[in-house]
């Protein structure tokens, strides 16, 4: 009798047999002396969070940007959802970045909105069909989902730089994103407000499913929220690997970013 294979799964009981982000070759220079990205290959899987390191300057932005079309890669197949998006028209990957959620170091919100508005921005642009009651019924569990109920008529600068940071995930995991993509979640935060922000990463990860790569110089925020690191160094994917073993490889330059 044949048995059943079992999915491999990660920490958060996901499978991550199956790759939904699949890099390579991946080449960006930005001018003729200044080639940034020299090769990259990169792969993450269903459900899997990946943690992306490197030094200021290596490209790790640059990737993820290259993943949603924001940047364009010069040489390279990127796929998504098994999509080569270096082919598709404007209208096919608008419908593919639907399907990505992109938290911005600073958030990206609308100073001149309210909290509320902001939520309710992406619903009536991108989900056309929703009543108001579903539009208001969405907004309210996006903001329970982060703790900021209460937020819902203030304006951005009413609130400190944690609280913006939760609203700003709330807004980009309002649309249920199969995929997210964190450019410094925690920077400019304090460590007790960074570790909040790691944690509701790790909380929303769990709750929607979703695969993560968390670009951060925050190694307790690496810790927490990701099942595998990636480190760029000159252009391309030096190492990889889990916590513990780059925290006790033999490389010294690996072992430099756990100090």
């Amino acid at each position: 009798m044949i048995q059943e294979q079992i999915p491999i799964t990660d920490k958060i009981g996901s499978d991550i047999t199956q790759p939904v982000i699949c890099v390579k070759g991946l080449f960006k220079s930005f001018g003729k002396h200044n080639d940034v990205l020299k090769g990259v290959d990169l792969t993450v899987k269903k459900g899997e969070s990946l943690v992306l390191l490197g030094k200021s300057g290596s490209g790790k932005s640059i990737i993820i940007k290259c993943l949603v079309g924001l940047v364009l890669a010069e040489r390279g197949e990127i796929k998504i959802f098994d999509t080569d998006i270096t082919s598709l028209n404007n209208n096919q990957l608008n419908a593919i970045r639907l399907r990505v959620g992109f938290l911005f170091q600073n958030s990206a919100l609308y100073d001149s909105m309210t909290v509320g508005d902001n939520l309710r921005f992406p619903l009536k642009r991108h989900l056309k069909n929703l009543s108001s009651k579903e539009v208001e019924d969405t907004v309210i569990e996006a903001l329970e989902s982060v703790g900021l109920q209460e937020a819902i008529n203030k304006i951005p600068s009413e609130l400190s730089g944690g609280m913006r940071k939760r609203i700003g995930l709330a807004r980009t995991l309002i649309l249920k994103p199969e995929i997210m993509l964190y450019d410094e979640p925690t920077t400019g935060l304090d460590t007790i407000t960074s570790r909040e922000i790691s944690e509701l990463i790790l909380s929303m990860q769990k709750k929607f499913k979703t695969t993560s790569i968390i670009i951060t110089h925050d190694m307790a925020c690496a810790k927490l929220t990701g099942n595998r690191m990636a480190i760029l160094k000159d252009g391309v994917i030096n190492a990889e690997g889990n916590y513990a073993d780059m925290e006790k490889s033999n490389d010294e330059w690996v072992r430099s970013f756990f100090i």
